[in-house]
């Protein structure tokens, strides 16, 4: 993000080396694109809280109804928007205690509670003097399809070529899925998962020979499988080793590199469904549009996109992002609560973009660390295959734009048909729905592009 790439000790504290008076002598920050993932939330309670199960011992009490943000998300997402006041203020992007006025800054969160919450608790962190709304278009906890990475595409050919590169990730996904082996043995050790209830009907072990993959237009790719257990397990472990400020789960205490291991599990899961390419520009094409509007928008000065760490994923991989590998945070490419920042700067003539993943550290997530300028979070900048960054680590607006152009173009190349796997009895959403564009905006008919009607993404010719 930021003015600020962070050098990590191996103790973990943290020193920062901030933009030289050089560079802000040369450069100008005009805009803000901020692509969050929602923070801290409780276990998903879907499909019966399988996670549950498969132990004897108690889960934390969370602070939250299922799948919802936790009261230290809420705390948590409100340092990083005080975070990002500070910041903007500094650059002299925003004065302090700023009213939006017009257009200049915009909120857009999925309309799940936690994706909202997210984004309402970081906006009362970023304008405290000001009653932001957040845009968002369901008020029942729906899903927003242009936050649900779904395919809006599809024919055979296609479909092969998403599997094929599913294929290709670390050798398979056999053989990937086995590299976890040691980590879900230590995971059924710590569960004590011979002695759980799930283990009554014989489901004593994790398993992963099974996984089978289905890829259908209209919906989110799916894996189905015993490695689905793993991956609901391993998620629940996480979240509550960072709501219960404990690195021990029912009395195993574990290390750092354990429990990233235990995070990489989860991390095969998205890894293989969202971050092919060749699906990635399809599931991410409205966020990707979206993003690349904001960066040529020229009356904004900020925008917060709140979703998921699938969309954080599938982003980067329809752009060919380069996500570092994180330090010291038990996730190794997209933390809990984390973001994808675009900068934009201008030297007077042209403008320039930096991209960054700025996260908040185990301690910070942990001891609800007050962020500032001089107590930031984690900030790793993020290259791009194909394009050079100039001598400031900045990317040609220009250059990235024809770059997210090629994205959005290999999407439209993909020839809609109909597939030998099509669900039987399968059509499109009710074109008699309320139909909305990418800003919300709801349209009286069907526009070139992208449209959301009855919550499902329809593309237009």
């Amino acid at each position: 993000m930021t003015a600020a790439i962070l050098l990590i000790s191996g103790t973990g504290l943290q020193a920062q080396t901030k933009r030289s008076d050089d560079f802000r002598a040369r450069y100008e920050l005009k805009e803000v694109v901020v692509m969050s993932r929602h923070n801290i939330r409780s276990p998903l309670s879907s499909g019966g809280a399988a996670y549950q199960r498969v132990t004897p011992h108690t889960w934390f009490q969370w602070s939250s109804a299922g799948s919802q943000l936790s009261l230290r998300g809420g705390v948590l997402e409100t340092e990083m928007g005080q975070f990002f006041r500070k910041w903007v203020v500094s650059e002299g992007l925003l004065p302090d205690n700023y009213r939006p006025t017009g257009d200049e800054v915009l909120f857009y969160a999925n309309s799940r509670q936690r994706t909202f919450a997210t984004a309402k608790y970081f906006s009362a962190g970023f304008l405290p003097y000001a009653n932001v709304e957040i845009t968002h278009k369901y008020d029942e906890d729906k899903m927003d399809p242009v936050f649900t990475p779904q395919f809006t595409k599809m024919n055979d050919t296609y479909r092969q070529q998403v599997l094929s590169e599913i294929q290709a990730m670390h050798g398979g996904p056999q053989v990937w899925m086995a590299a976890q082996q040691p980590t879900l043995t230590l995971m059924e050790e710590v569960l004590d998962m011979a002695h759980s209830p799930a283990a009554q009907n014989d489901t004593t072990h994790f398993w992963y020979d099974d996984v089978q993959f289905k890829i259908e237009k209209g919906d989110e790719p799916k894996m189905s499988g015993g490695y689905t257990l793993a991956n609901s397990v391993a998620d629940a472990l996480v979240l509550q080793c960072y709501e219960a400020e404990s690195f021990a789960p029912f009395g195993h205490a574990l290390t750092m590199e354990q429990w990233r291991d235990i995070c990489a599990v989860k991390e095969v899961y998205d890894g293989l469904l969202f971050t092919t390419h060749a699906a990635a520009v399809n599931l991410a094409y409205p966020l990707v549009s979206r993003i690349r509007e904001e960066l040529n928008n020229g009356d904004r000065k900020f925008m917060f996109l709140c979703g998921h760490d699938s969309n954080l994923a599938s982003i980067s991989a329809a752009l060919r992002f380069n996500l570092p590998e994180t330090e010291n945070a038990l996730e190794r490419h997209t933390p809990i609560g984390s973001k994808l920042v675009f900068e934009k700067w201008n030297n007077g003539t042209e403008d320039y973009v930096a991209v960054n993943l700025v996260y908040q550290s185990v301690e910070q997530l942990q001891n609800r660390t007050l962020l500032s300028t001089d107590m930031p979070p984690m900030v790793l900048p993020i290259t791009i295959e194909g394009l050079t960054a100039n001598a400031d680590g900045l990317y040609r607006l220009a250059d990235l734009d024809e770059h997210i152009a090629n994205a959005m173009a290999e999407y439209e190349a993909i020839e809609d048909m109909p597939t030998a796997a099509s669900a039987a009895g399968h059509s499109d959403a009710s074109q008699t729905a309320a139909i909305y564009n990418l800003q919300g905006q709801c349209l009286d008919t069907l526009q070139r592009g992208v449209n959301i009607v009855g919550r499902k993404k329809i593309i237009t010719e």
